[in-house]
């Protein structure tokens, strides 16, 4: 008897105060149903056994889990850190080489440059990582805890439990509907780049010319302040960007949803790009004077030529993708395992 109310106790303490009562009732009839009529302790310890891990068992009966993250998400949460910490880290390092290699300090001699990039990159490093695996695994643990599906297959595609059927259906992609690691990580290093440029475009994006300590700009192309202006939207986009490449891990293929996602991606980023081409002062004085002074034209010809010609890239580059993406998924999937 002794063993049978410290085994329900075990279980019990791990659970939320007000289930306990009546979990432990449940819990010590299942136990009593279990013995036989005249039982010994070595049968009470047989049936103990039998249930098992008091700690298990509890997380069985709790409505929330037991453990941080668990294998529902745990793939999606190793492949998203893989993916998100080099790319972080990386845009990081960017924008310590904009405020220091491409804008040096009079007098800083080489060597006392590099020992600076050395130990703040090593330390932009180590920073980045707590940062980012902190605010990833509190993420996913509240997820976790929140998900509403009761079911506890693996992060997919699909929400409804997992079955033997769902095979027939996932035996082969085609390899060119099939969504690579390389677009994942390109996707995600190239809103890295973008983003950590936009912020630091008046150190990075202008006018250079060699000195004694190297490249130095001159004359930066963008007025920040106009800039910094659209910081919120900025924010917006990358964060749209990001639940992108989300919503293509967890697709690993191209499907209509996700093409029709990308292509409100592209539509979104060409208004904003619109939006921001076209705000007054955008480009400095002075950039916009040397680069005519270069050409032998006007102030007014170069800014247009800028513009309209981002614009068109943007439209053919935007083009192709939202085709290229809806040819993908428009490809059917063969459940026999045979090459489309």
């Amino acid at each position: 008897m002794n063993l049978i109310k410290q085994y329900i106790q075990e279980v019990t303490r791990r659970l939320p105060e007000k289930t306990r009562k009546d979990i432990a009732l449940e819990l010590e009839s299942t136990i009593y149903d279990m013995l036989p009529e005249d039982y010994s302790e070595e049968d009470v310890r047989h049936v103990l056994d039998t249930l098992g891990d008091p700690v298990v068992l509890a997380s069985k009966y709790n409505d929330k889990p037991l453990h941080l993250i668990g294998p529902k998400y745990y793939d999606a949460y190793i492949t998203l850190l893989k993916l998100i910490i080099p790319i972080v880290a990386i845009s990081s390092l960017i924008a310590i080489l904009a405020k220091k290699v491409f804008n040096p300090v009079e007098g800083d001699a080489v060597l006392e440059t590099m020992l600076f990039l050395l130990g703040e990159g090593i330390w932009t490093v180590i920073y980045v990582f707590i940062h980012t695996f902190f605010w990833i695994t509190v993420i996913f643990a509240i997820v976790e805890r929140i998900d509403v599906f009761s079911n506890k297959s693996s992060l997919s595609g699909e929400t409804k439990p997992w079955s033997s059927e769902n095979l027939k259906y996932h035996m082969y992609v085609p390899k060119y509907k099939a969504i690579k690691g390389f677009e994942l990580s390109f996707g995600l290093l190239w809103t890295a780049i973008w983003g950590t440029t936009y912020f630091y475009a008046d150190h990075l994006l202008g006018i250079y010319e060699s000195g004694e300590n190297g490249l130095r700009m001159i004359q930066p192309a963008f007025n920040q302040e106009v800039l910094g202006s659209f910081w919120p939207l900025i924010t917006f986009l990358i964060g749209m960007s990001i639940a992108l490449t989300i919503y293509q891990l967890i697709k690993r293929q191209w499907t209509h949803p996700l093409a029709t996602f990308f292509t409100i991606h592209q539509i979104v980023l060409f208004g904003s790009l619109l939006l921001i081409l076209t705000r007054e002062h955008l480009f400095t004085v002075e950039f916009l004077g040397r680069i005519a002074e270069l050409f032998s034209t006007t102030p007014a010809i170069i800014e247009n030529s800028i513009i309209w010609g981002t614009i068109a890239s943007f439209i053919i580059f935007a083009g192709w993708g939202i085709y290229d993406v809806y040819k993908r998924a428009a490809i059917k999937n063969d459940i026999n395992g045979i090459k489309d």
